[in-house]
């Protein structure tokens, strides 16, 4: 039988074969679907895109009822174990993981482009000392377009590959110094001598010593973590990415949009409102009373539920064992007790199992991200981070699809018919 879709009007009577590929029809063909030949055609309605594919996509699979995500055909339980951020970042960008020669060669174009102009200092500096971290890491990313005009050329794929290690490269160090000028400290310069992540806890925590060496659990630990924020599908920010980047912005100014829709609570702020939760929860011993309020409909269970996942988050899995092993360097949060007793009732109740509302990767990261002492405020920031790499193979393989367009959605309008303009005076 022929892969197609049969729809019958029962407006006109008339039927149309819609062609089906990929389990998908294309939302323009429904436009010959009128009841005069005048009329614009069927269009879809669906808000908050829940069930429309906006792109074909080679980066990242998720199967949300499997617990399934995968970087370029690699599950995340692998990456996060055997891989480090910068070989994963280079499997997002590039398609395939690096041979050593690549991946030498890789992190020493990184390295090239971590040093940020003497003048983004003073940019900086414009910022009041109470400013959140993630507006100045936002704004500073943009400003780096009039910084490189040349990464306007978005069809040069050597311009592009410079862009990509620009902003790998330089997005620790931007949120280190918006960091330090939270708090009123000197910017640190980048050490060569460390990795990505050392060099960025070096640049967020160093002090007076010559040399600032981190702890190697708590490098690992952010190093995983940023792989685990790498990338995640069409979600708010990447879809925000791809959307500016379709009117062919350079990927400064694109990358700026999706940190901004990042900067929402619902997105990159979600860990701290499951800190703020667990706060409030206070001890164990309220867990249950909570549990009860939230099922009477007076609270929300933060970090539990995914628009995609209905099964357990598979990063939520590696957090809660990447956990373990930092609080045996930094002491253990005494929050973590309230976290793992609200998700042992919470997955024991029928209430929040026949929601699928597990843990995802919020619940714990929040936690993590504490106990190594940084302040909420940056949690999206380092979230940026890890994400900064998915933003640019998503968008690198927007500008590479030949068959893109701007975006532009349709709307239905609900607005007032046609109206004559009434004179000011005559109006009542």
């Amino acid at each position: 039988m022929p892969d197609t879709l049969t729809i019958t009007d029962n407006r006109t009577g008339k039927q149309y074969e819609i062609p089906i590929t990929d389990d998908t029809i294309k939302a323009i063909d429904l436009r010959q679907i009128k009841v005069n030949p005048e009329d614009f055609g069927m269009m879809t309605f669906d808000p908050a895109f829940l069930n429309t594919a906006s792109c074909r996509s080679a980066v990242t699979f998720i199967d949300g009822s499997k617990g399934i995500l995968r970087y370029r055909g690699y599950p995340i339980e692998q990456l996060a174990e055997k891989s480090t951020f910068v070989e994963t970042a280079y499997l997002l960008v590039y398609g395939e993981l690096p041979t050593h020669e690549e991946l030498a060669t890789w992190k020493g174009d990184l390295s090239d482009h971590v040093m940020l102009h003497e003048n983004i200092k003073k940019f900086m500096e414009g910022f009041r000392y109470d400013a959140h971290p993630m507006g100045i890491f936002l704004s500073t990313v943009g400003a780096l377009s009039t910084f490189y005009p040349l990464a306007k050329d978005i069809d040069d794929p050597a311009s592009r590959r410079r862009q990509t290690l620009r902003l790998i490269a330089k997005v620790p160090s931007i949120a280190a110094y918006a960091y330090r000028h939270s708090v009123g400290k000197p910017y640190v310069y980048p050490d060569s001598e460390l990795s990505y992540t050392g060099n960025f806890l070096n640049q967020l925590f160093k002090r007076t010593e010559p040399f600032y060496r981190p702890d190697p659990v708590l490098e690992r630990a952010l190093d995983v973590l940023f792989i685990l924020h790498a990338d995640h599908e069409q979600n708010c920010s990447t879809s925000a990415m791809r959307n500016i980047g379709s009117s062919n912005a350079d990927p400064y100014v694109s990358l700026a949009g999706a940190a901004a829709a990042l900067y929402g609570p619902l997105h990159g702020g979600a860990n701290e409102a499951v800190l703020r939760m667990l706060d409030k929860i206070g001890t164990v011993d309220n867990v249950p009373k909570f549990v009860e309020s939230v099922k009477n409909g007076e609270g929300r269970l933060m970090g539990f539920g995914h628009r995609v996942y209905k099964s357990y988050d598979p990063r939520a899995k590696v957090i809660k064992a990447t956990a373990d092993q930092v609080f045996e360097v930094t002491g253990r949060n005494p929050l973590l007790d309230v976290a793992l007793e609200l998700e042992r009732i919470a997955l024991e109740d029928d209430y929040f199992v026949s929601r699928k509302l597990y843990p995802n990767v919020d619940f714990y990261s929040g936690l993590i991200y504490q106990a190594m002492g940084f302040d909420p405020a940056m949690f999206p920031v380092l979230f940026a981070i890890g994400r900064t790499a998915g933003w640019i193979a998503q968008w690198q393989e927007l500008v590479s699809d030949s068959s893109r367009k701007i975006a532009r959605p349709r709307q239905i309008y609900t607005g007032s018919d046609t109206r004559d303009f009434v004179q000011i005076d005559a109006r009542s």
